[in-house]
């Protein structure tokens, strides 16, 4: 016999059926797991920087207007998907006077003064990289390059993309290396590599995903053809991976305040500096506004280090 679609349902003017010993356990959501936070490197040093930037950015929708493309971005960009493209080209093609080509294929125009500042710009990132591909072994190809790693703890759904993993001989066999371009117009020294918690969770994940040791973090500062490493411990990686479990319980608690009702401004409060002023939210946030704002291609103009 067909049931009724009224079944389950209160008899007009009647009483709810009684509940079935049972229904709790089955309907409720005790005992089930918390959510992981799903994040990045990105994503956990916007709210390590400033809280009120990360809600600008990942919470509060639509998000607020980002302001102008930064010219350093750009250049940054450009420099990195032309070394990505290098090892994507066959061995014996991987010269110093492929560069050129690979570079204006890849180069991101925005934020730029004028066409002046620009081409000085493209000039000097190409010096860069034909310095830079003389330390590299043409015929050597790394483990990975753009390569996306990720991994689960018992707070994150971590992944990242990592500039390269190499493969290098260790005491016990081969051993990983995670390896970040930067561009920036300041040199980097062994505290850099040590403190970044961007490159320990990229081993973690790398080891991980791989199945081999990776401890060694290396960024290899292209403007002064420097690199600064690092060589973590397991300990080392696991206080980084606490760090970056403890940010994401602060980020998950704040989130969960402003879907409570609590005021957004409180919850994510704005963490005032020197960084204001390279803001990409800095017209809409109050304090940020008080500070004044860099022009998109004052970084381009600052002395290099070393």
């Amino acid at each position: 016999m067909r049931r009724s679609s009224s079944a389950g349902r209160p008899a007009a003017g009647g009483r709810a059926p009684r509940q079935r010993a049972g229904d709790a356990e089955q309907l409720g959501f005790e005992g089930m797991p918390e959510r992981l936070f799903v994040c990045t490197p990105s994503k956990l040093g916007a709210y390590a920087d400033c809280p009120r930037r990360y809600r600008y950015s990942y919470v509060d929708r639509p998000a607020p207007p980002k302001g102008p493309p930064w010219a350093h971005n750009s250049l940054g960009a450009s420099v990195h998907t032309a070394l990505k493209n290098w090892y994507a080209l066959p061995a014996d093609r991987r010269r110093p006077e492929a560069l050129a080509t690979l570079l204006k294929g890849t180069w991101v125009r925005e934020g730029y003064r004028d066409d002046e500042q620009e081409r000085a710009a493209y000039r000097r990132a190409l010096g860069w990289l034909e310095a830079y591909v003389e330390t590299l072994e043409p015929d050597s190809d790394p483990l990975g390059v753009e390569r996306v790693v990720a991994v689960k703890t018992a707070v994150l759904a971590f992944n990242g993309r990592t500039d390269r993993i190499d493969s290098r001989p260790g005491p016990e066999g081969p051993e990983l290396v995670i390896v970040d371009y930067k561009t920036g117009r300041t040199g980097l020294d062994t505290d850099d590599a040590r403190g970044s918690q961007a490159l320990a969770l990229y081993a973690y994940a790398a080891e991980r995903v791989f199945r081999r040791p990776c401890r060694r973090v290396e960024l290899h500062h292209l403007p002064t053809g420097t690199v600064a490493g690092h060589d973590h411990t397991v300990e080392s990686l696991a206080r980084q991976l606490t760090r970056a479990e403890e940010t994401a319980r602060d980020i998950m608690a704040a989130e969960r305040a402003v879907a409570d009702g609590a005021d957004a401004d409180e919850a994510f409060p704005v963490a005032p500096g020197p960084r204001c002023g390279w803001c990409d939210f800095r017209r809409h946030c109050p304090t940020g506004s008080q500070v004044p704002g860099k022009e998109p291609w004052a970084a381009m103009d600052r002395p290099a280090d070393g």
